[in-house]
Parts: C-alpha cells; structure tokens; sequence
C-alpha cells in the first residue's frame, strides 16, 4: 500500500519496529509520573512543574545541539542516548523499588531524561533522511513516524491506566525500562551509510548564531517555527491538565486519565496517519492555518463539555488538529532546509515545540490555580483561533508582496 510504501527500506522497517515497541513503555511511564506527582501532591502546578522542569533541556539546550548533530555521525549518537535513556528509566523503576519518590527526585531524574533526550530527538530527526533512500519517501515515512508515536500514545496509556491501578507505579516504570531493549538491538542490525557534509569547524555559540540567521533568510521556515512557538506555549501545554480535567471535572480514576490519554492518542494517529497519505506538491502552510484554527475550536468545545464521551470525543480532536499541525511543520523543514543546516533548522523546531512546552504548562498550571481549569481551556482554545487568525493575516501579505514584486518586474 502507498501509505505503508517507506517500510521497503530495511533499516526504516528496523527503526519503526524498536520504536513501536519502546514508545509503548515510554508513554506507559508518562502517565504513571503524571498520576503519581498528582497523587504526592494535589496541585496541577507542581504537575505543570515536573513537566517544565523535564522538557527544560531542550529549550536551553537544543540550538547548541543542532550544530552538534550536524557535525558528528547521527546514528552512533541515537545509539549512546538510547543506552542513556534506558538507565534513566532503571534509575526511576529503583526509586520507586525503594520507596523513595519524592517531587524533588521525579524532577531530578525528569532533567536528565530531558538532557539525553534533547540530543536523541534531534539526532533521530536527522537520521531519518538516512534510513530512507528516495527523497520522495522521506514525508511518508516522516507522518508514519507519528503515526508509531501516536499509536504508541493511544495505546500505551490504556495499558498503562490498566498497570496504574492494578500493580502500581512500579509496573510501568519497570517495563519502560525492558522496552529499550528491542530499540538497540533494532540499533544494532541497521546499515546505515550516512553522508559527510562537511561544515567548518565552529563553537557551539556559532553554531547556534549560523542557524538563526539561516532562518532570517528563510522566513518560509521561520513564519512556521514562529506558529509553532506560540501554540506550544498558549494550546499545545492543555495536555498537562489531563489529570486534573479526569479527576476534578469529571470524579474519574487512574482508567479515566488513561482514557484522555488514549483519546489524545487516536486523534494524533488518525492525524498522522492522514499525513502519511499526503502527496507532493500540497501546501502544507495552509495546513499549518487551518489545524490551529481547528485545534482553537476543538479546545473550546471540550471546556463546554458537560459528559464524559464528548470530552473524550473533543480531546482526540484537539490531538488530531495538533498533529496535523506539528508533523506539517516538520515536513515542510525537513523538506525544504538546506543539508548543511537540517538539524540546525530541526533544533529550532524541537526547541519551539519541546522546549516551550514545559514554559506552558507551568504557566497553565499556575493560570488553572487561579482561574479554574475550564476557564483556563477557554482561554487556551481562545489563543489557538488567534493564531490561526495572525498566520493567515502573515500568508495573505505575503501571498500579497510576490504579487507586487512580480507585476512590478
């Protein structure tokens, strides 16, 4: 089938099938910290918190990697992060062996799970045009990566919440942890022949300076990163509030997070797998314009809603809207940036999108203490129609300044 045509390369087909099964335990680990820091707690800020305080490194931290990454072999660099990552998750199944989770220890180890994933988020970006031969490929298997993160997203929660409730927090973080190990073997049978482009030798701080003005001569990728920013910011941060809209709004457990979880999942597999099928060729901005308007909607709809299945309904919405959004975004970079400055571009991409997220969710979690949970989703769907609005203002003008300038030529 076309949608599943990027799976003919051996070394994609190794990479989809360790991530498959590791993103299961990754989210599976997601919700249980999410429920337990709610549980040591009762506050949505210190959930926004312990969000901010793991997503930290790749706002800071993501500029200086993408010249990094752009230097050195990408696929020996996703190989060490993810014998890192498998420690981190060893190290957090331990605590809680030991009965010694705190807020402080989440947070610690949430930073340096947030460090080590900075660099494999970024390297694993720029492997991908790697493992995929033809150019052409690269969008499908770009939205059937999503669509392995979203499935993955859908599914590990419901298992997770089933986990959660019936074995505890120490199921979830154990079996994260066993789930690394189809990844590096996965690692380890792959071929990969990389391409060396060679980049003169530069400080991290250069490399940093060299990509931000390789965006300033490239406003088509710039305008998006922009979107991007500000919806990972004021929309995109709704998802650390899953907790509390389960408990406070609706009386539910552990299984009721895991459903929003889920729902979330479905729409953004549904979004990416409607990605994959994408051809060559489409304006992928102004699908950029219409996901945040619809993602703006859809938030306002699910603080109106009053039962359980519209929630869960509008929630998967907002999801679909948001991967549509995001993995256009990425699509379009990937596409359209220079070889030499790929995962420069990408690391600007990572830090708008990863790296604003934690900013948001603390802000939302201290805006939900003050004004209440369903005004503060009110508010944030009322953000996304307005950036959906300010990007079309921005296409129309300059659909509006090619015209003059080719009339006056």
């Amino acid at each position: 089938m076309q949608i599943f045509r990027s799976l003919k390369y051996p070394n994609y087909r190794l990479h989809v099938i360790g991530q498959s099964i590791s993103l299961l335990g990754t989210w599976m680990q997601r919700i249980a910290i999410s429920w337990l820091v709610y549980q040591l707690t009762n506050s949505v800020f210190w959930l926004g918190f312990v969000s901010f305080i793991s997503l930290l490194p790749s706002l800071v931290l993501s500029p200086f990697i993408g010249a990094f990454v752009d230097r050195h072999k990408k696929y020996r660099l996703v190989l060490i992060t993810q014998i890192g990552l498998m420690i981190q998750a060893g190290l957090l199944a331990l605590l809680v062996y030991l009965k010694l989770e705190s807020v402080f220890y989440l947070s610690l180890l949430g930073f340096i799970q947030g460090v080590v994933n900075a660099f494999d988020v970024l390297g694993r970006q720029a492997l991908l045009v790697n493992l995929v031969d033809d150019r052409k490929d690269l969008p499908n298997a770009i939205a059937l990566n999503s669509s392995i993160f979203n499935a993955a997203r859908m599914v590990g929660p419901a298992i997770g919440g089933i986990l959660l409730s019936t074995y505890g927090e120490l199921a979830c973080f154990t079996l994260n942890f066993i789930s690394f190990i189809p990844v590096i073997i996965c690692l380890l049978l792959m071929k990969v022949t990389e391409k060396v482009i060679i980049i003169p030798n530069e400080s991290a701080f250069q490399g940093l300076v060299h990509g931000f003005q390789y965006l300033k001569r490239s406003p088509h990728i710039a305008s998006l990163i922009i979107i991007l920013t500000f919806s990972s910011l004021l929309v995109i941060p709704y998802t650390s509030l899953l907790p509390a809209v389960a408990r406070e709004l609706f009386h539910g457990d552990e299984r009721t997070f895991s459903w929003f979880e889920s729902a979330a999942g479905l729409g953004a597999m549904i979004g990416a797998i409607n990605m994959a099928r994408l051809k060559s060729g489409e304006n992928l901005r102004y699908r950029v314009m219409f996901a945040a308007l619809f993602m703006g909607i859809s938030l306002v709809l699910l603080a109106f809603a009053h039962y359980l299945p519209s929630a869960l309904f509008f929630t998967g919405a907002v999801s679909f809207a948001m991967m549509m959004q995001n993995s256009s975004i990425n699509t379009y970079i990937q596409t359209h940036a220079m070889p030499a400055y790929r995962a420069r571009a990408m690391s600007y991409y990572v830090m708008a999108f990863q790296g604003v997220f934690p900013i948001g969710s603390l802000l939302t979690g201290a805006l939900a203490e003050m004004v209440g949970i369903k005004n503060t989703l009110y508010i944030m769907g009322g953000c996304g129609i307005l950036i959906s609005l300010g990007f079309y203002i921005y296409l129309r003008n300059h659909i509006q300044r090619k015209l003059f300038k080719f009339n006056f030529r």
